[in-house]
Protein backbone atom coordinates (compact mmCIF):
# COMPACT_ATOMS: atom_id res chain seq x y z
CA UNK A 1 0.00 0.00 0.00
CA UNK A 2 1.10 3.61 -0.59
CA UNK A 3 0.87 5.76 2.51
CA UNK A 4 -0.66 9.03 1.39
CA UNK A 5 -1.31 11.08 4.52
CA UNK A 6 0.42 10.92 7.86
CA UNK A 7 -2.70 11.24 10.02
CA UNK A 8 -4.57 8.48 8.19
CA UNK A 9 -1.56 6.19 8.09
CA UNK A 10 -0.75 6.56 11.81
CA UNK A 11 -4.36 5.78 12.67
CA UNK A 12 -4.32 2.79 10.33
CA UNK A 13 -1.07 1.55 11.88
CA UNK A 14 -2.38 1.73 15.45
CA UNK A 15 -5.60 0.02 14.41
CA UNK A 16 -3.75 -2.71 12.49
CA UNK A 17 -1.37 -3.44 15.38
CA UNK A 18 -4.24 -3.57 17.86
CA UNK A 19 -6.21 -5.93 15.62
CA UNK A 20 -3.19 -8.18 15.09
CA UNK A 21 -2.53 -8.27 18.82
CA UNK A 22 -6.03 -9.59 19.47
CA UNK A 23 -6.04 -12.01 16.51
CA UNK A 24 -6.36 -15.53 17.91
CA UNK A 25 -7.60 -17.27 14.77
CA UNK A 26 -4.76 -16.77 12.27
CA UNK A 27 -1.80 -19.12 12.21
CA UNK A 28 1.49 -18.08 13.76
CA UNK A 29 3.02 -17.83 10.29
CA UNK A 30 0.23 -15.58 9.03
CA UNK A 31 0.45 -13.30 12.06
CA UNK A 32 4.20 -12.97 11.64
CA UNK A 33 3.81 -12.18 7.94
CA UNK A 34 1.14 -9.57 8.69
CA UNK A 35 3.32 -8.02 11.39
CA UNK A 36 6.26 -7.65 9.02
CA UNK A 37 4.06 -6.01 6.37
CA UNK A 38 2.48 -3.58 8.87
CA UNK A 39 5.84 -2.67 10.37
CA UNK A 40 7.56 -2.18 7.03
CA UNK A 41 4.84 0.12 5.72
CA UNK A 42 4.92 2.07 8.96
CA UNK A 43 8.69 2.46 8.80
CA UNK A 44 8.30 3.88 5.30
CA UNK A 45 5.94 6.51 6.69
CA UNK A 46 7.97 7.27 9.78
CA UNK A 47 11.24 7.55 7.86
CA UNK A 48 10.41 8.91 4.39
CA UNK A 49 14.07 9.54 3.51
CA UNK A 50 14.65 5.80 3.99
CA UNK A 51 11.59 5.14 1.82
CA UNK A 52 13.17 7.23 -0.91
CA UNK A 53 16.45 5.39 -0.50
CA UNK A 54 14.89 1.95 -0.98
CA UNK A 55 12.54 3.03 -3.76
CA UNK A 56 9.27 2.82 -1.81
CA UNK A 57 6.69 5.08 -3.51
CA UNK A 58 4.62 7.93 -2.14
CA UNK A 59 6.93 9.47 0.49
CA UNK A 60 9.45 11.47 -1.53
CA UNK A 61 8.05 14.90 -0.64
CA UNK A 62 8.31 14.52 3.15
CA UNK A 63 10.90 14.58 5.92
CA UNK A 64 11.03 12.49 9.07
CA UNK A 65 9.23 14.24 11.91
CA UNK A 66 12.06 14.98 14.33
CA UNK A 67 9.96 16.57 17.04
CA UNK A 68 10.39 15.12 20.51
CA UNK A 69 6.70 14.19 20.44
CA UNK A 70 7.18 12.11 17.30
CA UNK A 71 10.32 10.48 18.68
CA UNK A 72 8.49 9.40 21.84
CA UNK A 73 5.53 8.18 19.79
CA UNK A 74 7.83 5.98 17.73
CA UNK A 75 9.45 4.62 20.86
CA UNK A 76 6.02 3.72 22.27
CA UNK A 77 5.24 1.63 19.20
CA UNK A 78 7.81 -1.02 20.12
CA UNK A 79 6.03 -2.37 23.21
CA UNK A 80 2.89 -3.68 21.45
CA UNK A 81 5.05 -5.13 18.66
CA UNK A 82 7.12 -7.08 21.16
CA UNK A 83 3.97 -8.43 22.80
CA UNK A 84 2.76 -9.70 19.42
CA UNK A 85 6.10 -11.41 18.85
CA UNK A 86 5.96 -13.01 22.28
CA UNK A 87 2.51 -14.35 21.41
CA UNK A 88 3.78 -16.14 18.30
CA UNK A 89 4.88 -19.76 18.81
CA UNK A 90 8.34 -19.85 17.22
CA UNK A 91 8.32 -23.65 17.10
CA UNK A 92 5.39 -23.57 14.67
CA UNK A 93 7.28 -21.46 12.13
CA UNK A 94 9.33 -22.71 9.19
CA UNK A 95 13.10 -22.59 9.55
CA UNK A 96 13.23 -19.52 7.30
CA UNK A 97 10.58 -17.75 9.36
CA UNK A 98 12.33 -18.70 12.57
CA UNK A 99 15.34 -16.74 11.34
CA UNK A 100 13.09 -13.82 10.37
CA UNK A 101 11.43 -13.98 13.79
CA UNK A 102 14.72 -14.14 15.69
CA UNK A 103 16.22 -11.19 13.84
CA UNK A 104 13.15 -9.00 14.19
CA UNK A 105 12.66 -9.78 17.86
CA UNK A 106 16.32 -9.07 18.51
CA UNK A 107 16.01 -5.70 16.75
CA UNK A 108 12.88 -4.75 18.68
CA UNK A 109 14.34 -5.74 22.04
CA UNK A 110 17.62 -3.93 21.37
CA UNK A 111 15.62 -0.88 20.28
CA UNK A 112 13.58 -0.87 23.46
CA UNK A 113 16.73 -1.17 25.55
CA UNK A 114 18.36 1.67 23.62
CA UNK A 115 15.35 3.98 24.00
CA UNK A 116 16.24 4.62 27.63
CA UNK A 117 19.32 6.52 26.46
CA UNK A 118 18.67 10.03 25.00
CA UNK A 119 20.46 9.60 21.68
CA UNK A 120 17.94 11.95 20.06
CA UNK A 121 19.81 14.88 21.64
CA UNK A 122 23.00 14.06 19.72
CA UNK A 123 21.63 14.94 16.29
CA UNK A 124 24.62 16.98 15.09
CA UNK A 125 28.32 16.23 15.12
CA UNK A 126 31.24 17.02 12.85
CA UNK A 127 30.25 13.86 10.95
CA UNK A 128 26.93 15.35 9.90
CA UNK A 129 23.53 16.58 10.92
CA UNK A 130 20.36 18.08 9.53
CA UNK A 131 22.33 20.43 7.26
CA UNK A 132 24.23 17.66 5.48
CA UNK A 133 21.18 15.36 5.53
CA UNK A 134 19.22 17.95 3.54
CA UNK A 135 21.92 18.39 0.91
CA UNK A 136 22.69 14.68 0.55
CA UNK A 137 19.05 13.57 0.50
CA UNK A 138 18.04 16.08 -2.16
CA UNK A 139 21.03 15.16 -4.33
CA UNK A 140 20.25 11.42 -4.07
CA UNK A 141 16.54 11.73 -4.91
CA UNK A 142 15.13 10.48 -8.23
CA UNK A 143 15.32 13.14 -10.96
CA UNK A 144 13.83 11.58 -14.06
CA UNK A 145 10.45 13.37 -14.17
CA UNK A 146 8.84 16.70 -13.35
CA UNK A 147 7.03 14.93 -10.51
CA UNK A 148 10.42 13.89 -9.09
CA UNK A 149 11.48 17.53 -9.07
CA UNK A 150 8.23 18.62 -7.45
CA UNK A 151 9.06 16.18 -4.65
CA UNK A 152 12.49 17.76 -4.30
CA UNK A 153 10.85 21.17 -4.07
CA UNK A 154 8.43 19.86 -1.47
CA UNK A 155 11.32 18.70 0.69
CA UNK A 156 13.11 21.97 0.08
CA UNK A 157 10.07 23.85 1.40
CA UNK A 158 9.95 21.53 4.41
CA UNK A 159 13.60 22.05 5.33
CA UNK A 160 13.06 25.01 7.72
CA UNK A 161 10.69 22.93 9.84
CA UNK A 162 13.11 20.06 10.36
CA UNK A 163 15.95 22.51 11.01
CA UNK A 164 13.84 24.09 13.77
CA UNK A 165 13.07 20.64 15.18
CA UNK A 166 16.75 19.79 15.31
CA UNK A 167 17.63 23.09 16.98
CA UNK A 168 15.04 22.26 19.64
CA UNK A 169 16.63 18.83 20.19
CA UNK A 170 20.05 20.46 20.57
CA UNK A 171 18.62 22.84 23.18
CA UNK A 172 17.10 19.94 25.10
CA UNK A 173 20.45 18.17 24.95
CA UNK A 174 22.21 21.17 26.47
CA UNK A 175 19.64 21.28 29.28
CA UNK A 176 20.12 17.54 29.93
CA UNK A 177 23.91 17.66 29.74
CA UNK A 178 23.90 15.43 26.65
CA UNK A 179 26.11 16.97 23.96
CA UNK A 180 29.12 15.93 21.87
CA UNK A 181 32.50 17.01 23.22
CA UNK A 182 33.38 20.59 22.36
CA UNK A 183 36.81 19.62 21.04
CA UNK A 184 35.29 17.64 18.15
CA UNK A 185 32.94 20.31 16.81
CA UNK A 186 35.23 23.01 15.50
CA UNK A 187 34.42 22.36 11.83
CA UNK A 188 30.65 22.21 12.29
CA UNK A 189 29.80 25.93 11.82
CA UNK A 190 31.86 26.07 8.63
CA UNK A 191 30.10 22.97 7.30
CA UNK A 192 26.76 24.74 7.69
CA UNK A 193 28.15 27.99 6.30
CA UNK A 194 29.34 26.16 3.18
CA UNK A 195 25.69 25.56 2.26
CA UNK A 196 24.75 29.25 2.60
CA UNK A 197 25.56 30.93 -0.71
CA UNK A 198 24.60 34.42 -1.85
CA UNK A 199 24.07 32.91 -5.28
CA UNK A 200 21.50 30.29 -4.37
CA UNK A 201 22.20 27.98 -7.29
CA UNK A 202 25.78 27.55 -6.07
CA UNK A 203 24.63 26.03 -2.79
CA UNK A 204 25.14 22.24 -2.52
CA UNK A 205 21.49 22.11 -1.45
CA UNK A 206 20.40 22.98 -5.01
CA UNK A 207 22.64 20.53 -6.87
CA UNK A 208 19.61 18.76 -8.45
CA UNK A 209 18.67 22.01 -10.17
CA UNK A 210 22.06 22.46 -11.84
CA UNK A 211 21.99 19.28 -13.90
CA UNK A 212 18.59 18.36 -15.34
CA UNK A 213 18.13 15.17 -17.37
CA UNK A 214 16.99 15.51 -20.97
CA UNK A 215 13.64 13.99 -19.98
CA UNK A 216 12.68 17.34 -18.37
CA UNK A 217 11.44 19.86 -21.00
CA UNK A 218 13.49 23.10 -21.14
CA UNK A 219 10.58 25.30 -20.07
CA UNK A 220 10.02 23.07 -17.03
CA UNK A 221 13.72 23.21 -16.19
CA UNK A 222 13.52 26.98 -16.10
CA UNK A 223 10.39 26.99 -13.95
CA UNK A 224 11.71 24.42 -11.48
CA UNK A 225 15.07 26.15 -11.14
CA UNK A 226 13.46 29.53 -10.55
CA UNK A 227 11.19 28.08 -7.90
CA UNK A 228 14.11 26.34 -6.18
CA UNK A 229 16.09 29.59 -6.09
CA UNK A 230 13.07 31.45 -4.69
CA UNK A 231 12.47 28.88 -1.95
CA UNK A 232 16.15 28.82 -1.06
CA UNK A 233 16.40 32.61 -0.85
CA UNK A 234 13.16 33.13 1.06
CA UNK A 235 13.09 30.08 3.35
CA UNK A 236 16.12 27.79 3.30
CA UNK A 237 18.99 30.29 3.50
CA UNK A 238 17.50 32.14 6.50
CA UNK A 239 16.87 28.82 8.21
CA UNK A 240 20.41 27.57 7.59
CA UNK A 241 21.74 30.89 8.84
CA UNK A 242 19.65 30.48 11.98
CA UNK A 243 21.13 27.00 12.47
CA UNK A 244 24.65 28.28 11.90
CA UNK A 245 24.25 31.13 14.37
CA UNK A 246 22.73 28.92 17.04
CA UNK A 247 25.46 26.28 16.70
CA UNK A 248 28.34 28.76 16.56
CA UNK A 249 27.18 31.27 19.16
CA UNK A 250 25.00 29.34 21.63
CA UNK A 251 25.51 25.59 21.25
CA UNK A 252 29.27 25.14 20.97
CA UNK A 253 30.13 27.15 24.11
CA UNK A 254 27.73 24.95 26.10
CA UNK A 255 28.95 21.57 24.85
CA UNK A 256 30.85 19.36 27.25
CA UNK A 257 34.56 19.45 27.99
CA UNK A 258 34.85 15.69 28.61
CA UNK A 259 35.51 13.30 25.71
CA UNK A 260 34.57 9.83 27.00
CA UNK A 261 30.99 8.53 26.94
CA UNK A 262 31.34 8.15 30.69
CA UNK A 263 31.04 11.94 30.83
CA UNK A 264 27.36 11.68 29.89
CA UNK A 265 24.49 10.87 32.26
CA UNK A 266 24.38 7.06 32.67
CA UNK A 267 27.26 7.05 30.21
CA UNK A 268 28.93 3.82 31.35
CA UNK A 269 25.75 1.80 30.85
CA UNK A 270 25.12 3.61 27.58
CA UNK A 271 28.58 2.70 26.27
CA UNK A 272 28.17 -0.93 27.34
CA UNK A 273 24.92 -1.04 25.39
CA UNK A 274 26.56 0.46 22.33
CA UNK A 275 29.37 -2.11 22.49
CA UNK A 276 26.88 -4.98 22.50
CA UNK A 277 24.79 -3.38 19.77
CA UNK A 278 27.73 -2.60 17.51
CA UNK A 279 29.61 -5.89 17.85
CA UNK A 280 26.52 -8.17 18.26
CA UNK A 281 28.54 -9.99 20.93
CA UNK A 282 28.77 -10.07 24.71
CA UNK A 283 32.48 -9.20 24.65
CA UNK A 284 33.36 -6.79 27.44
CA UNK A 285 35.18 -3.52 26.71
CA UNK A 286 38.14 -4.91 28.66
CA UNK A 287 38.31 -8.04 26.50
CA UNK A 288 37.99 -5.98 23.31
CA UNK A 289 40.85 -3.75 24.51
CA UNK A 290 43.02 -6.85 25.01
CA UNK A 291 42.13 -8.21 21.57
CA UNK A 292 43.14 -4.87 20.09
CA UNK A 293 46.54 -4.87 21.79
CA UNK A 294 47.19 -8.43 20.61
CA UNK A 295 46.20 -7.65 17.03
CA UNK A 296 48.32 -4.50 16.98
CA UNK A 297 51.36 -6.53 18.00
CA UNK A 298 50.70 -9.24 15.38
CA UNK A 299 50.09 -6.82 12.50
CA UNK A 300 53.11 -4.67 13.35
CA UNK A 301 55.21 -7.83 13.08
CA UNK A 302 53.86 -8.47 9.58
CA UNK A 303 54.61 -4.89 8.58
CA UNK A 304 58.18 -5.18 9.81
CA UNK A 305 58.64 -8.22 7.51
CA UNK A 306 57.57 -6.14 4.50
CA UNK A 307 59.97 -3.34 5.44
CA UNK A 308 62.77 -5.90 5.52
CA UNK A 309 61.61 -7.29 2.15
CA UNK A 310 62.03 -3.86 0.52
CA UNK A 311 65.65 -3.61 1.77
CA UNK A 312 64.79 -0.22 3.24
CA UNK A 313 67.50 1.18 5.49
CA UNK A 314 65.61 2.20 8.59
CA UNK A 315 62.85 1.21 10.99
CA UNK A 316 59.07 1.53 11.07
CA UNK A 317 58.95 5.30 11.60
CA UNK A 318 61.56 6.00 8.95
CA UNK A 319 59.72 3.79 6.46
CA UNK A 320 56.49 5.65 7.19
CA UNK A 321 58.25 8.97 6.68
CA UNK A 322 59.43 7.70 3.28
CA UNK A 323 55.91 6.56 2.31
CA UNK A 324 54.36 9.83 3.49
CA UNK A 325 56.77 12.18 1.73
CA UNK A 326 57.99 10.58 -1.48
CA UNK A 327 56.13 12.21 -4.42
CA UNK A 328 55.83 8.86 -6.25
CA UNK A 329 53.12 7.83 -3.79
CA UNK A 330 50.75 10.78 -4.36
CA UNK A 331 48.58 12.31 -7.04
CA UNK A 332 48.75 16.03 -7.78
CA UNK A 333 45.15 16.56 -8.90
CA UNK A 334 41.78 15.41 -7.51
CA UNK A 335 40.70 14.03 -10.88
CA UNK A 336 43.86 11.89 -11.00
CA UNK A 337 43.05 10.39 -7.62
CA UNK A 338 39.50 9.56 -8.72
CA UNK A 339 40.78 8.07 -11.98
CA UNK A 340 43.18 5.94 -9.93
CA UNK A 341 40.31 4.56 -7.87
CA UNK A 342 38.27 3.86 -11.01
CA UNK A 343 41.18 1.97 -12.53
CA UNK A 344 41.51 -0.22 -9.43
CA UNK A 345 37.79 -0.96 -9.47
CA UNK A 346 37.92 -1.93 -13.15
CA UNK A 347 40.77 -4.35 -12.41
CA UNK A 348 38.85 -5.98 -9.55
CA UNK A 349 35.52 -6.45 -11.34
CA UNK A 350 36.50 -9.25 -13.77
CA UNK A 351 38.27 -11.18 -11.00
CA UNK A 352 35.25 -11.39 -8.70
CA UNK A 353 33.88 -14.57 -10.30
CA UNK A 354 36.90 -16.46 -8.95
CA UNK A 355 35.79 -15.76 -5.40
CA UNK A 356 31.99 -15.46 -5.67
CA UNK A 357 29.21 -17.43 -7.31
CA UNK A 358 26.68 -14.66 -6.67
CA UNK A 359 27.29 -11.12 -7.91
CA UNK A 360 24.88 -8.17 -7.67
CA UNK A 361 23.05 -6.65 -10.62
CA UNK A 362 23.36 -3.11 -9.28
CA UNK A 363 26.17 -1.02 -10.72
CA UNK A 364 28.45 1.36 -8.83
CA UNK A 365 30.63 4.37 -9.54
CA UNK A 366 33.30 6.57 -7.97
CA UNK A 367 32.79 10.25 -7.07
CA UNK A 368 34.33 12.79 -4.68
CA UNK A 369 33.14 13.64 -1.17
CA UNK A 370 31.37 17.04 -1.29
CA UNK A 371 33.68 19.97 -0.58
CA UNK A 372 31.60 21.25 2.32
CA UNK A 373 32.22 18.11 4.39
CA UNK A 374 35.54 16.80 3.01
CA UNK A 375 37.76 18.43 5.63
CA UNK A 376 36.23 16.42 8.49
CA UNK A 377 35.38 13.27 6.50
CA UNK A 378 37.29 9.97 6.27
CA UNK A 379 39.37 8.90 3.29
CA UNK A 380 36.34 7.30 1.64
CA UNK A 381 32.91 5.83 2.29
CA UNK A 382 30.18 3.93 0.49
CA UNK A 383 26.79 5.44 -0.35
CA UNK A 384 24.39 2.59 -1.03
CA UNK A 385 22.39 2.44 -4.22
CA UNK A 386 18.98 0.98 -4.96
CA UNK A 387 17.78 -0.86 -8.04
CA UNK A 388 14.19 0.07 -7.20
CA UNK A 389 15.07 3.74 -6.88
CA UNK A 390 17.22 3.68 -10.01
CA UNK A 391 20.31 4.80 -8.11
CA UNK A 392 23.76 3.18 -8.42
CA UNK A 393 25.99 2.56 -5.45
CA UNK A 394 28.75 5.13 -4.94
CA UNK A 395 32.29 4.74 -3.70
CA UNK A 396 32.83 8.29 -2.41
CA UNK A 397 36.48 9.30 -2.13
CA UNK A 398 38.05 12.23 -0.29
CA UNK A 399 40.09 14.53 -2.55
CA UNK A 400 40.84 17.07 0.21
CA UNK A 401 44.52 17.33 1.26
CA UNK A 402 45.85 15.11 -1.54
CA UNK A 403 49.21 14.66 0.16
CA UNK A 404 47.43 12.67 2.87
CA UNK A 405 45.85 10.25 0.30
CA UNK A 406 48.68 7.83 -0.57
CA UNK A 407 48.46 5.46 -3.52
CA UNK A 408 49.59 2.57 -1.33
CA UNK A 409 46.28 2.66 0.58
CA UNK A 410 44.01 2.96 -2.44
CA UNK A 411 43.66 -0.72 -3.33
CA UNK A 412 42.49 -1.81 0.11
CA UNK A 413 40.12 1.19 0.32
CA UNK A 414 38.52 0.17 -2.97
CA UNK A 415 38.21 -3.44 -1.81
CA UNK A 416 36.50 -2.28 1.38
CA UNK A 417 34.15 0.43 0.14
CA UNK A 418 33.28 -0.94 -3.32
CA UNK A 419 33.95 -4.54 -4.31
CA UNK A 420 34.00 -7.09 -2.88
CA UNK A 421 33.22 -5.02 0.20
CA UNK A 422 30.23 -2.79 0.85
CA UNK A 423 28.80 -2.50 -2.65
CA UNK A 424 28.81 -6.23 -3.26
CA UNK A 425 27.47 -7.19 0.18
CA UNK A 426 24.81 -4.50 0.51
CA UNK A 427 23.59 -4.86 -3.06
CA UNK A 428 23.30 -8.65 -2.77
CA UNK A 429 21.29 -8.18 0.41
CA UNK A 430 18.89 -5.80 -1.37
CA UNK A 431 18.50 -8.33 -4.18
CA UNK A 432 17.51 -11.24 -1.91
CA UNK A 433 14.33 -12.96 -3.03
CA UNK A 434 11.50 -14.18 -0.80
CA UNK A 435 12.39 -12.54 2.50
CA UNK A 436 10.64 -9.78 4.46
CA UNK A 437 11.72 -6.32 3.30
CA UNK A 438 13.46 -5.47 6.57
CA UNK A 439 15.92 -8.31 5.95
CA UNK A 440 17.14 -6.66 2.75
CA UNK A 441 18.19 -3.55 4.64
CA UNK A 442 19.41 -4.92 7.98
CA UNK A 443 22.70 -3.31 8.90
CA UNK A 444 24.43 -5.08 11.77
CA UNK A 445 27.65 -3.09 11.90
CA UNK A 446 29.83 -6.03 12.94
CA UNK A 447 28.72 -7.95 9.85
CA UNK A 448 28.73 -5.07 7.35
CA UNK A 449 32.03 -3.53 8.44
CA UNK A 450 33.51 -6.88 9.39
CA UNK A 451 32.85 -8.01 5.83
CA UNK A 452 34.37 -4.79 4.48
CA UNK A 453 37.59 -5.40 6.42
CA UNK A 454 37.61 -9.09 5.48
CA UNK A 455 37.21 -8.02 1.83
CA UNK A 456 40.48 -6.11 2.09
CA UNK A 457 42.26 -9.40 2.76
CA UNK A 458 41.08 -10.79 -0.60
CA UNK A 459 43.22 -8.35 -2.59
CA UNK A 460 45.92 -10.83 -3.56
CA UNK A 461 43.28 -13.32 -4.72
CA UNK A 462 41.78 -10.58 -6.91
CA UNK A 463 44.97 -9.55 -8.66
CA UNK A 464 45.99 -6.68 -6.36
CA UNK A 465 48.75 -6.13 -3.77
CA UNK A 466 51.45 -6.96 -6.33
CA UNK A 467 54.02 -4.61 -4.80
CA UNK A 468 55.18 -4.47 -1.18
CA UNK A 469 53.90 -0.93 -0.72
CA UNK A 470 50.28 -1.88 -1.44
CA UNK A 471 50.62 -4.91 0.84
CA UNK A 472 52.01 -2.62 3.52
CA UNK A 473 49.04 -0.32 2.87
CA UNK A 474 46.62 -3.19 3.43
CA UNK A 475 48.33 -4.05 6.69
CA UNK A 476 48.30 -0.37 7.68
CA UNK A 477 44.52 -0.36 7.29
CA UNK A 478 44.15 -3.56 9.29
CA UNK A 479 46.41 -2.06 11.96
CA UNK A 480 44.21 1.03 11.97
CA UNK A 481 41.16 -1.14 12.75
CA UNK A 482 43.04 -2.96 15.53
CA UNK A 483 44.09 0.39 16.99
CA UNK A 484 40.41 1.34 17.06
CA UNK A 485 39.74 -1.47 19.54
CA UNK A 486 42.37 -0.05 21.85
CA UNK A 487 41.50 3.62 21.45
CA UNK A 488 37.69 3.39 21.49
CA UNK A 489 37.67 1.35 24.69
CA UNK A 490 40.54 3.44 26.02
CA UNK A 491 38.61 6.70 25.69
CA UNK A 492 35.13 5.50 26.61
CA UNK A 493 35.90 2.73 29.12
CA UNK A 494 39.37 3.29 30.56
CA UNK A 495 39.21 7.07 30.83
CA UNK A 496 41.96 7.98 28.37
CA UNK A 497 42.33 11.64 27.52
CA UNK A 498 42.14 12.78 23.91
CA UNK A 499 45.86 13.60 23.94
CA UNK A 500 46.66 10.16 25.33
CA UNK A 501 44.63 8.46 22.61
CA UNK A 502 46.11 10.62 19.86
CA UNK A 503 49.63 9.93 21.07
CA UNK A 504 48.97 6.18 20.98
CA UNK A 505 47.60 6.42 17.42
CA UNK A 506 50.52 8.51 16.18
CA UNK A 507 53.13 6.27 17.78
CA UNK A 508 51.56 2.95 16.84
CA UNK A 509 49.82 3.30 13.50
CA UNK A 510 50.67 4.22 9.92
CA UNK A 511 48.11 6.96 9.35
CA UNK A 512 49.10 10.62 9.14
CA UNK A 513 48.56 12.85 12.14
CA UNK A 514 45.76 14.73 10.36
CA UNK A 515 43.97 11.45 9.61
CA UNK A 516 44.44 10.29 13.19
CA UNK A 517 42.89 13.48 14.53
CA UNK A 518 39.87 13.15 12.23
CA UNK A 519 39.50 9.48 13.09
CA UNK A 520 39.83 10.00 16.83
CA UNK A 521 37.13 12.67 16.76
CA UNK A 522 34.94 10.17 14.94
CA UNK A 523 35.44 7.52 17.65
CA UNK A 524 34.72 10.10 20.32
CA UNK A 525 31.31 11.11 18.90
CA UNK A 526 30.38 7.66 17.53
CA UNK A 527 31.39 5.32 20.34
CA UNK A 528 31.69 1.55 19.77
CA UNK A 529 30.94 1.77 16.02
CA UNK A 530 34.65 1.48 15.32
CA UNK A 531 34.85 -1.77 17.31
CA UNK A 532 32.68 -3.61 14.80
CA UNK A 533 35.24 -3.78 11.98
CA UNK A 534 37.89 -5.94 13.61
CA UNK A 535 35.49 -7.98 15.72
CA UNK A 536 33.46 -8.84 12.62
CA UNK A 537 36.51 -9.58 10.49
CA UNK A 538 37.99 -11.86 13.13
CA UNK A 539 34.74 -13.84 13.31
CA UNK A 540 34.49 -14.26 9.52
CA UNK A 541 38.15 -15.31 9.37
CA UNK A 542 37.60 -17.72 12.26
CA UNK A 543 34.62 -19.28 10.46
CA UNK A 544 36.59 -19.58 7.21
CA UNK A 545 39.42 -21.34 9.02
CA UNK A 546 36.90 -23.63 10.71
CA UNK A 547 35.27 -24.50 7.37
CA UNK A 548 38.62 -25.15 5.66
CA UNK A 549 39.77 -27.40 8.49
CA UNK A 550 36.51 -29.34 8.66
CA UNK A 551 36.01 -29.75 4.90
CA UNK A 552 39.54 -30.17 3.64
CA UNK A 553 39.46 -30.70 -0.14
CA UNK A 554 35.67 -30.26 -0.09
CA UNK A 555 36.09 -26.60 0.84
CA UNK A 556 34.97 -24.23 -1.94
CA UNK A 557 35.84 -20.58 -1.37
CA UNK A 558 33.10 -19.38 -3.73
CA UNK A 559 30.47 -21.41 -1.88
CA UNK A 560 31.78 -20.18 1.48
CA UNK A 561 31.56 -16.53 0.45
CA UNK A 562 28.11 -17.05 -1.05
CA UNK A 563 26.92 -18.65 2.19
CA UNK A 564 28.28 -15.80 4.31
CA UNK A 565 26.39 -13.28 2.17
CA UNK A 566 23.28 -15.30 1.31
CA UNK A 567 21.15 -14.10 4.23
CA UNK A 568 22.08 -10.44 4.18
CA UNK A 569 23.61 -8.88 7.29
CA UNK A 570 23.41 -11.07 10.39
CA UNK A 571 24.47 -10.87 14.04
CA UNK A 572 27.77 -12.71 14.44
CA UNK A 573 26.34 -15.54 16.54
CA UNK A 574 23.67 -16.15 13.89
CA UNK A 575 26.31 -16.12 11.15
CA UNK A 576 28.29 -18.73 13.09
CA UNK A 577 25.22 -20.98 13.25
CA UNK A 578 24.62 -20.57 9.49
CA UNK A 579 28.21 -21.44 8.57
CA UNK A 580 28.42 -24.45 10.90
CA UNK A 581 25.16 -25.82 9.48
CA UNK A 582 26.54 -25.28 5.96
CA UNK A 583 29.75 -27.10 6.87
CA UNK A 584 27.78 -30.05 8.20
CA UNK A 585 25.69 -30.14 5.03
CA UNK A 586 28.84 -30.11 2.88
CA UNK A 587 30.28 -33.01 4.87
CA UNK A 588 27.26 -35.18 4.20
CA UNK A 589 26.80 -34.12 0.56
CA UNK A 590 27.46 -37.01 -1.78
CA UNK A 591 27.81 -39.53 1.04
Amino acid sequence: MILLTAATAFADYSSDIKALGSDKSSSDTDRLTKLFAIEWNNSMLEYPEFATSVGFPGQDGRWTDSSLEAIKRREAQSGPVLEILKGIDRAKLSKADQLNYDLYRRDVEMGIEGDKFPGEYLVMTQLGGVHSDIAQTLEAMPRATVENYENILSRLRGSPKIIDQNIELLKLGVAAGVTPPKVTLGALPDQIKALIKDDAIKSPVLVPFTDFPSSIPPEEQTRLKEEAVRVFNEQVRPSLQKLHDYVAVEYLPKTRETVGWSGLPNGEAWYAYRVRSSTTTDLSPEKIHEIGLSEVKRIRGEMDKIIAETKFKGGFKEFLAFLRTDPQFYYDKPEELLAGYRDIAKRIDPELAKQFGMLPRLTYGVKPIPDYSAKSSPAAYYFSGSEKAGRPGWFVANTYALKSRPKWQMECLTLHEAVPGHHLQISLAQEMGEVPEFRKHNSYTAFVEGWGLYAESLGSDLGLYKDPYSRFGALSFELWRAIRLVVDTGVHFKGWTRDQALQYMNETGANSEIDNEIELNRYIVWPAQALAYKIGQLKIRELRNFAQTELGNKFDIRAFHDTVLANGALPLDTLETVIKEWVQAQKTKGN
